[in-house]
């Protein structure tokens, strides 16, 4: 499948910014299952200064300096992503078991190593009630693809999606407590039950595709930032992507954009700037198939 995206995200300020410092990622990766075919980033009002490269999990980062005074800051992505992701069979997948010893065992040091994706990170911290969450539904003997699928069917099930019910401040253990929240309380949810009983876990920062009801038009716009998750499921089946949010795998509808621990790794735009008061954002995305 072919996609082109559109992504607007904008922001409005009480008082002007007199300096801005910010790192946006917000490039889709080229990764597997996934090319990248073209991808532009515009800024308004134009940057002082712009540099880009890769960081250490392998998302594209673009870094911006905006010296002018300004009120307001708007990016755009534009890009063609081909997604191409054949539906695995879970029943072939390694035991919950032996991803636990791989994982244990695994010495890669790279960004997609599973090791960093084993302990606590700056938003998820493992706790005995979220691993006694997860080893209730993946047992040992389960193949894992299977055990992460039903882990997602059982969120998804349990939770309710409720929009402006917790925001990206909320600890996951609220949101856990609560059994409410939206798809990033989901993933890190997931991946702090799954890290709990020994599986490496990664957030994930993307698009997903909604799909209009039978006989209703398509909205421009619709489609919405995304979370999920993706699980390390041995050294021969490496990462496979679960979406907790909609109880499915991550494939052709989910674009990746960026992957990390937890969100504080992949946020859409980073930085400093010098302002007061509070600020008003909105943002947009419009993700289109290709007719090919």
């Amino acid at each position: 499948m072919i996609y082109d995206l559109a992504l607007n995200i904008s922001y409005h300020y009480p008082q002007d910014v007199k300096d801005a410092r910010h790192i946006l990622r917000v490039r889709p990766r080229a990764e597997r299952g996934q090319r990248l075919m073209s991808a532009r980033v515009t800024i308004n009002p134009d940057p002082t200064e712009t540099g880009r490269e890769h960081d250490f999990f392998g998302n594209a980062i673009d870094h911006v300096l905006i010296l002018p005074s300004h009120d307001a800051l708007k990016v755009t992505m534009r890009a063609r992503v081909e997604v191409t992701r054949p539906r695995p069979d879970l029943g072939l997948t390694p035991t919950v078991a032996e991803v636990r010893a791989a994982a244990k065992a695994d010495r890669e040091s790279g960004g997609g190593g599973p090791m960093h994706f084993l302990g606590d990170s700056r938003v998820v911290r493992i706790s005995e009630p979220l691993s006694s969450y997860a080893a209730e539904t993946a047992l040992d003997d389960m193949p894992a693809g299977e055990a992460m699928l039903a882990l997602s069917r059982r969120i998804k099930a349990d939770f309710d999606y409720a929009p402006g019910k917790t925001t990206v401040d909320t600890p996951l253990e609220d949101a856990f407590a609560r059994r409410e929240g939206v798809c990033q309380d989901f993933a890190h949810i997931m991946i702090a039950a799954l890290r709990g009983i020994g599986l490496p876990a990664a957030y994930v920062s993307g698009f997903l595709r909604t799909i209009p009801p039978p006989g209703k038009p398509r909205l421009a716009g619709a489609d919405a930032m995304h979370a999920w998750v993706d699980v390390w499921l041995g050294p021969d089946m490496g990462w496979m992507g679960f979406d907790p949010t909609n109880a499915m795998l991550a494939l052709d509808d989910h674009v990746v954009v960026a992957v990390g621990r937890d969100y504080g790794d992949v946020a859409p735009i980073d930085g400093v700037m010098i302002t007061a008061g509070p600020q008003k954002t909105k943002h947009t995305v419009d993700m289109t198939p290709v007719l090919v």
